[in-house]
């Protein structure tokens, strides 16, 4: 990449351009730059509320850009090593459910492991295509789900040689990597499409001695979460794609869910964001990689914990292991991963991105600084002194692998009636159940409901997870497949 050409931020350019002409809005927004809400204007500044501004010719268009956000959509693609970024406005969420809709129609299949997202299911739901699970591999000492066996992909794909693509986390949330480029060149021979999820990868891009990136292996599809670890703002993201992959298509795909009305506040984030990457990235995460690894080796001193990293490795299941992310397992000081997080936030006022049944996992990123990891490192070994006790009798998996009944699009919209949960055993699910952060299903629709998921679901809720997805906000009743 040409070093002159990233530090061009062309979105962010043009607004600056709109800011100094004054111009006078008679068109949306309503707030008109600010001065119609000053409640909001005093929240968020006039800096913000001035360039809260809807397309117009010299700002252009994200549905069909033909002028900066052309340009600055290039920029991340050169940024990136992609063909084409798209500025995506909707979250990572709209990036994965667009690689599978540009994959996939109705009817056909795709491969992708069972511990995805919720919005590569959503994704099922909307388009009736037909997902080929491939079960992860499970540590069991950790009670976490890993990657994706490349022995079991190729099973997947040799018994489903129709199939239209493949669907890769990578990392995991607790960053964990697959097999990226064997699984990619395997796909690859069959014809068939390689997406990647790398929400939680943004930083694979801009450091040599982290994982593989989705676009330098050759897979055809990535979606990024730029505001995860690129510094961007909330809800913004890129879509890469690479190889025979056509523009013109996949936006056509994306403009089908996302909105007209892209916000230039997350448009402009990426595009400074993507700028400070490109120039700075390698030093960066040279910090972030400093930080994450000294907490982890202060925590794994402390006993009790353990913070995992590299030594899982297994060259499979556990292919690489992204240090960046500080995931530590709590079971063994005999609390859930989230009472910790519990713990943490109501008498540490430290706020950590989730706590599940046996783990919690901190993001580190260049924000923090050597203080606040010290006062997160000091506030462990405070919750163990205070709350330690026998681990005995506590769940120790995070992952059950379902019984697949019907398809997601099928069990989404068939006929169907609300139970008690607890009577729910044997039946089909009509709807998801998960467990926010991560969002990653317990159930989804059109797998059976057996006895080890209601007992699990009774666990999370009794430790306090936050549950989601059930129509009934309570998660008491669950809707089924009428029999």
């Amino acid at each position: 990449m040409y070093k002159s050409s990233q530090e061009r931020m062309p979105i962010y350019e043009a607004l600056q351009k709109y800011k100094d002409t004054r111009i006078v809005p008679f068109d949306v927004p309503g707030h008109k730059q600010g001065r119609g809400n000053k409640e909001l204007t005093q929240f968020l500044g006039e800096s913000c509320m001035q360039i809260d501004v809807n397309s117009m010719k010299p700002l252009d268009n994200l549905c069909h850009p033909v002028s900066v956000i052309k340009e600055a959509e290039q920029l991340a693609a050169e940024a990136f090593g992609a063909k084409h970024a798209f500025f995506m406005v909707g979250g990572t969420t709209s990036s994965v459910q667009a690689m599978v809709m540009t994959a996939c129609k109705r009817g056909d299949k795709i491969i992708m492991p069972r511990n995805v997202h919720r919005s590569a299911i959503n994704a099922l739901v909307v388009c009736g295509a037909v997902p080929v699970y491939v079960n992860p591999g499970v540590n069991k000492e950790l009670g976490i789900p890993l990657g994706m066996s490349y022995e079991d992909v190729k099973a997947a794909i040799l018994e489903n040689p129709d199939a239209k693509a493949v669907l890769i986390n990578n990392p995991t949330y607790y960053g964990i990597c697959s097999p990226l480029k064997r699984i990619t060149e395997l796909a690859h021979e069959y014809g068939m499409l390689v997406l990647v999820d790398e929400a939680h990868g943004t930083h694979f891009y801009f450091h040599d001695e982290l994982p593989v990136s989705a676009m330098s292996v050759g897979a055809d599809m990535a979606a990024v979460s730029m505001h995860k670890t690129g510094g961007s703002l909330t809800q913004s993201s890129f879509l890469l794609i690479n190889n025979n992959v056509g523009e013109g298509y996949t936006r056509q795909i994306i403009n089908l869910t996302q909105t007209t009305s892209g916000s230039y506040l997350l448009m402009s984030s990426l595009d400074i964001s993507r700028k400070n990457l490109a120039l700075n990235g390698k030093e960066i995460f040279d910090r972030v990689i400093e930080l994450a690894s000294y907490a982890r080796e202060e925590i794994n001193k402390m006993g009790g914990y353990y913070a995992f990293g590299k030594e899982l490795i297994n060259g499979d299941t556990i292919f690489d292991f992204d240090v960046t992310k500080l995931s530590i397992h709590t079971r063994d000081i005999g609390l859930a991963g989230i009472e910790v997080y519990d713990v943490l936030r109501d008498d540490y006022d430290i706020q950590i991105e989730f706590g599940d049944i046996g783990n919690v996992l901190a993001i580190i990123s260049v924000g923090d600084t050597d203080l606040a990891i010290e006062r997160l490192i000091s506030a462990l070994a405070e919750t163990k002194r205070r709350y330690l006790k026998s681990p005995s009798g506590m769940l120790d998996h995070e992952y059950i692998n379902p019984q697949v009944a019907m398809t997601p699009q099928e069990a989404f919209y068939a006929d169907k009636r609300s139970i008690p949960i607890e009577d729910s055993t044997g039946y089909i699910c009509s709807e998801f159940v998960m467990c926010y952060p991560p969002g990653i299903p317990i159930l989804a629709p059109g797998e059976r409901i057996t006895k080890e998921i209601l007992d699990y679901i009774h666990y999370a809720k009794m430790k306090g997870c936050f549950l989601t997805g059930t129509e009934d906000i309570h998660i008491e009743h669950i809707n089924v497949v009428k029999e």
